[in-house]
């Protein structure tokens, strides 16, 4: 844990209270609103069994002989999604472009740390999320999450990695090859965590699509079904993404899936595909010049139950009924007032069975539903042929081709919203995201997160001079969004991006493990400032946005005062204050500003005591409802 000043007075209501500086634990939430509403449910802090199933009924299953998911590691599971974190984000403004007037944002690290410190500053905010995650072919590797990253120093020791924290060592993930005792399991403990901390993420009309092949596409279902719910099951895609199947197998395969959840289900969730003038010719006129413009026609019959008579075609004298097993969708009076109106005709020349127009300007939205069946929306030749043309060099193989991508974008997104890939790979997502803001005008935004994995030995990616998997990334969206611009030149387009590495805290970790009163005096003379020696202002400041709930993009203004300075933070109802001595000058400049909250360092108030019941006192004077001390 992280070493806070716990500051407070019994004098006046308001405290300097302790800012924990582990990430926010979603379920540690659902257990306090349970023993808030529930409490006769709990015994010793814990939840009774018993007494939850007295209290909840039939709606609670005890016996061992029921449906459910069942691996090796799933209670593990469990304990790793509700393990808190100490790790923060550290912005990497030599590596961004346009750090500070994009919103896209790129972070290096362990996707499942890097989702437990998006948990409180991205709850519920996410539009949709897409990844393409290791297929567990046998050959590719897994997340070892036994690995816990502590100081940089013990993981540079252990030659885990680098100077630049690079992962170098293969222990931080291994290779699940199929004569593994767990190879299924192994591969369901890296995913499920991340599917259920991805879905905490979403927002309740938001969507995930995750790309697999046969390997592991039941074991997924089944996972999903869990997680989002069976109910919240959209569909699975089929994408064909090749041409032949060079003879693999007794089938070769062709294809991969995209299977679709959504938060929670509901009608229109998916918007559809935006339809094209090509369509709309292709399926719509007015032969008959009718003033309420184009039109096509549409079934008069259903299969749900409803009235069935003889409609008279007065042309040709013929008397029409419903198909067998169907009825029409209206009763007699409509359909004498709708043939009167021209809305019910009897085919194009008059002479057919009755059908109904359909206006193009009666359509809910100029969109199309899409199908389960996905063959021209790209190859793994178009994606591999598209990431090397614009690097010049082989460096990815069969990478998602960004129209896939944008596709999906297409169907499941609108101009302002956010999207989520915490298995970024080369950058697909990212490429596609501007590229349909560039086609429609959108204002998506993107966050891409990927593992600063080391490019082997001898491929091309590390011929042609790159380090990490996360560093092709990179310069594919730096030069995607080179080329997007030359295309349009005349739009405003954010085709930057905010580097960010996932790391160790700015502040100093309590060891818990202390064996002796001198390793005890030590740790509490080193704590004597709490902040790592080598943290920066910059990097303090976004891990206090972070562990404030705050959003990475969060507008910030520096202010200055008394030769020191502080940052208003979004709307300015949070104040952040790092500076070395908190002077009565400088609380008041802050104090204007008329904050709810204010967050300072510890070493602000040199170990005065009086100065802090004085602080407190102004604040509270001032309105401020928070004041935290890190």
């Amino acid at each position: 844990m992280i070493r806070f000043s716990i500051l407070a007075t019994k004098l006046i209501p308001m405290q300097i209270t302790q800012m924990n500086g582990n990430t926010h634990n979603p379920q540690a939430e659902l257990l306090e609103k349970l023993k808030k509403d529930m409490p006769e449910v709990f015994a010793e802090g814990k939840i009774d069994f018993k007494k939850l199933k007295a209290t909840l009924g039939e709606e609670v299953v005890a016996d061992d002989e029921r449906y459910g998911l069942s691996w090796a590691g799933k209670s593990e599971c469990f304990k790793k999604i509700q393990e808190t974190t100490t790790n923060t984000l550290k912005p990497c403004k030599e590596k961004s472009v346009k750090f500070d007037d994009t919103e896209n944002i790129f972070i290096e690290g362990d996707n499942l740390q890097v989702l437990k410190t998006l948990q409180k500053s991205y709850y519920g905010k996410v539009n949709m999320i897409y990844i393409d995650p290791p297929y567990n072919t046998g050959n590719d590797f897994i997340y070892n999450d036994k690995f816990s990253r502590t100081k940089k120093e013990e993981l540079i020791a252990i030659g885990a990695v680098d100077e630049d924290g690079n992962v170098v060592n293969a222990n931080l993930y291994k290779q699940n090859t199929k004569d593994c005792g767990h190879f299924h399991s192994n591969w369901m403990n890296m995913m499920y965590p991340r599917l259920f901390l991805a879905r905490n993420l979403l927002r309740q009309d938001g969507v995930i699509f995750v790309s697999i092949d046969d390997n592991e596409l039941k074991n997924l279902r089944a996972m999903m079904d869990e997680i989002f719910g069976e109910e919240n099951f959209v569909g699975s895609i089929v994408w064909k993404k090749k041409t032949n199947g060079n003879n693999m197998g007794d089938i070769p395969p062709v294809h991969d899936y995209i299977l679709a959840y959504a938060k929670s289900i509901e009608d229109d969730l998916l918007l559809g595909f935006p339809l094209s003038q090509e369509y709309i010719k292709r399926n719509y006129s007015n032969p008959d010049n009718d003033s309420r413009g184009i039109w096509t026609v549409s079934d008069l019959s259903a299969n749900h139950k409803g009235p069935h008579f003889g409609i008279e075609n007065k042309k040709t004298g013929e008397i029409h009924y419903p198909p067998e097993g169907r009825y029409w969708v209206f009763n007699k009076e409509e359909v004498i007032s709708r043939i009167n109106d021209g809305k019910i005709i009897f085919g194009k020349n008059g002479d057919g069975k009755p059908v109904q127009k359909v206006f193009f300007s009666q359509r809910k939205s100029n969109r199309k539903k899409a199908e389960s069946w996905w063959d021209k929306h790209g190859l793994n030749a178009d994606g591999t042929l598209e990431i090397n043309n614009l690097i010049g060099a082989k460096v990815f193989i069969h990478p998602k081709p960004s129209i896939l991508v944008k596709h999906l974008l297409n169907i499941a997104t609108v101009e302002n919203d956010l999207i989520l890939d915490f298995f970024a790979g080369s950058g697909t997502t990212a490429h596609a995201v501007m590229q349909l803001n560039a086609e429609d005008a959108g204002n998506r935004k993107w966050i891409c997160v990927q593992l600063p994995e080391t490019c082997k030995e001898g491929t091309e990616a590390q011929k042609a001079g790159y380090t990490t998997i996360a560093d092709i990334a990179k310069e594919r969206i730096r030069r995607a969004g080179k080329k997007i611009a030359e295309e349009n030149p005349k739009k405003k387009l954010d085709l930057g991006f905010k580097v960010f590495k996932c790391n160790e805290s700015n502040f100093k970790v309590w060891n818990t493990q202390i064996e002796n009163v001198e390793q005890l005096e030590q740790q509490m003379m080193d704590f004597i400032d709490n902040v790592q020696d080598e943290s920066t202002t910059e990097n303090i400041l976004y891990e206090l946005i972070l562990k404030s709930g705050q959003e990475l993009n969060v507008p910030l203004e520096e202010k200055q005062a008394d030769g020191q300075s502080y940052f208003r933070v979004g709307n300015g109802t949070l104040v952040i204050c790092l500076a070395d001595k908190l002077t009565n000058p400088l609380l008041e400049a802050m104090l204007a500003d008329k904050p709810q909250k204010i967050i300072t360092l510890d070493r602000a108030f040199a170990d005065n005591d009086k100065l802090k019941t004085n602080i407190l006192l102004q604040a509270e004077g001032a309105g401020v409802e928070e004041f935290k001390v890190i």
